[in-house]
């Protein structure tokens, strides 16, 4: 038997028990000085400390069985699986069901003290925070990022592949996976910038999932999970 979220399953004969992890990371510190929700606008590169961040689990990952890599289309997944990729000799694929999720606020401060709630052109985007009305359904990100995690698997079969992407569609995709309701405090979602969401399949059927932040102590400590939001500061995007 295995378990997965406290729930036995039973195997079958002659069910395929290849091993494989699929490590779906999020990417490093991104250089954003003005506090854009950047979303899925280009031209949003990591920082200095986000690259030390990539290098940090590229040398984390070093010894793992790694045979496939791929990212998101924007930059900060980009610059953040190239030190992944290159340490293994591997090329970087591009994915992209990997993307960040759709916001209708991109390109707008959207935090903290800033008064966007109190604005009444964004409320007909607040109207129903289940779905969510401001952005692209939680359904759908589940559905994508299913479906790349699925495809890492393949090309990394009895092996690991490394996925990198984006804060929202990490935690609802793992969300999905622990059977968690996919609305959520977005406060509270166990993934940190450089974080490792890691999906372990026996054939094709998901037996656990882990957690790990090997870039922990690069992190602001405002930025990590379950920490208190400060007024005004720079710590955008996902």
């Amino acid at each position: 038997m295995t378990r997965q979220d406290g729930r036995e399953q039973r195997m079958t004969a002659g069910e395929d028990k290849t091993v494989t992890v699929v490590h779906v990371m999020r990417h490093g510190e991104v250089e954003n000085p003005d506090g854009i929700l950047y979303g899925r606008l280009s031209g949003y590169h990591l920082s200095e400390l986000g690259r030390q961040m990539a290098d940090r689990v590229a040398e984390h990952l070093a010894e793992r069985d790694i045979t496939h890599v791929s990212a998101s289309p924007l930059e900060r997944a980009q610059e953040t699986a190239a030190p992944i990729a290159k340490t293994h000799g591997l090329e970087l694929a591009t994915d992209g069901r990997l993307i960040e999720a759709g916001n209708v606020f991109q390109g707008k401060t959207f935090g903290v003290g800033d008064g966007a709630l109190r604005r009444p052109g964004n409320w007909k985007h607040l109207v129903n925070p289940f779905r969510p009305s401001w952005g692209e359904s939680y359904v759908s990100q589940v559905v994508r990022m299913m479906g790349a995690v699925e495809s890492a698997k393949d090309a990394a079969r009895g092996h690991e592949a490394v996925c990198v992407s984006h804060q929202l569609p990490v935690w609802i995709l793992r969300s999905f996976v622990e059977g968690r309701r996919l609305w959520h405090d977005p406060r509270k979602r166990q993934c940190t910038l450089a974080s490792l969401t890691s999906f372990t399949f026996l054939g094709d059927r998901i037996v656990s999932v882990g957690y790990d932040e090997p870039a922990r102590d690069l992190v602001p400590k405002h930025l990590l999970a379950g920490a208190k939001p400060i007024k005004g500061a720079k710590g955008f995007g996902a």
